[in-house]
């Protein structure tokens, strides 16, 4: 899919750099990228927070990775490099002019490269004006150092707010979305997906799989070594949190759907997402080649109407969106 507004040419999956650095050395997710781009896939999505939360790091080490593996392999003419910036302070001040300038500068400084593709605020920021933050990345893409703009974890006002001013001030608009969607969080149906529809936006999802839930590991009774397996009791940040009846039931139309295209569980999860208005990628991230070749068939797979209609109604939820801060 091309995103609106630019020349971006976008793989039907993006690859999550999230877990670069941190559950993932170098040497694997060179393996895992290589994989990748082997199949075709060009956007790998990172932010300069990855993996600050590893004891001993210090925040974009995923940048630094990526970087490393595209002048290794040659790669950066092909590659979509999009990362996010703004998170370091939470959502205080973390995306005031100078701020932004400094943080896109240290990203292109730990990817090695003079311009970044598509460029995410990667928080709102609430205390600081959203104008000086607009105004901020519109110079950065006049400077030549990004191509586009995304917006991350913004609430529907906030994003409409954004584009709204960035018409009135002749400012690079948003032409992307990061919210958290997948089977197990779609209250976003209700507010943030029409807008990118009204809007002309393309949708990137992130926690696709609901932190390894569909991917179908998680089952009553099983034992999964996991990071996120003892995570917190939060929803959406830990996968056992979804062993409930609607789970359960998602996972047996999910199960009966993967059996009849021969492929995986998660791979079905992620093709429902592509099926989705607006969606122009699901993000997805795996630790290891065979974790990816789980993946990697989400981008061909096309459901029936009535397989993305099975997994619609089964997967129906009353709750309201979910808001989380800083993605970890």
């Amino acid at each position: 899919m091309r995103i609106p507004a630019t020349d971006l040419e976008v793989f039907p999956l993006a690859l999550g750099g999230n877990v670069f650095g941190w559950t993932v050395d170098e040497r694997e997710a060179f393996e895992v990228l290589d994989a990748f781009a082997a199949a075709g896939g060009n956007l790998v999505d990172t932010s300069d927070v990855y993996w600050k939360f590893k004891p001993g790091n210090v925040g974009g080490e995923s940048e630094r990775i990526i970087g490393a593996w595209m002048r290794s392999r040659g790669t950066r003419e092909r590659m979509i490099v999009s990362t996010k910036v703004g998170a370091f302070d939470g959502m205080r001040g973390g995306l005031t002019r100078e701020k932004v300038h400094r943080y896109v500068d240290d990203s292109l400084g730990r990817l090695g490269v003079d311009r970044i593709d598509l460029l995410w605020a990667h928080t709102d920021d609430l205390d600081t004006p959203m104008e000086e933050t607009l105004a901020a990345f519109d110079e950065v893409v006049r400077a030549g150092k990004a191509r586009a703009l995304g917006a991350s974890r913004h609430q529907p006002h906030r994003f409409e707010a954004a584009l709204e001013i960035a018409a009135r001030e002749g400012f690079a608009r948003y032409v992307a979305m990061q919210p958290l969607y997948s089977l197990m969080e779609r209250g976003h149906e209700l507010d943030l997906l029409p807008l990118a529809e009204r809007s002309g936006v393309a949708v990137f999802p992130f926690y696709t799989l609901a932190s390894g839930f569909l991917t179908g590991k998680y089952r009553p009774g099983a034992e999964v070594d996991s990071v996120r397996a003892d995570g917190p009791v939060e929803r959406a940040r830990n996968p056992t949190a979804y062993l409930d009846a609607r789970g359960l039931a998602t996972l047996a139309a999910l199960d009966g759907i993967a059996a009849a295209h021969d492929t995986s569980v998660a791979a079905v999860a992620l093709a429902w997402l592509r099926a989705q208005p607006t969606v122009a990628a699901p993000i997805a991230s795996a630790r290891t080649v065979a974790q990816l070749e789980g993946l990697l068939p989400a981008a061909e797979i096309a459901l029936s109407a009535a397989e993305v209609e099975r997994l619609a109604a089964v997967s129906h939820e009353e709750d309201p969106p979910l808001t989380l801060g800083v993605e970890v």
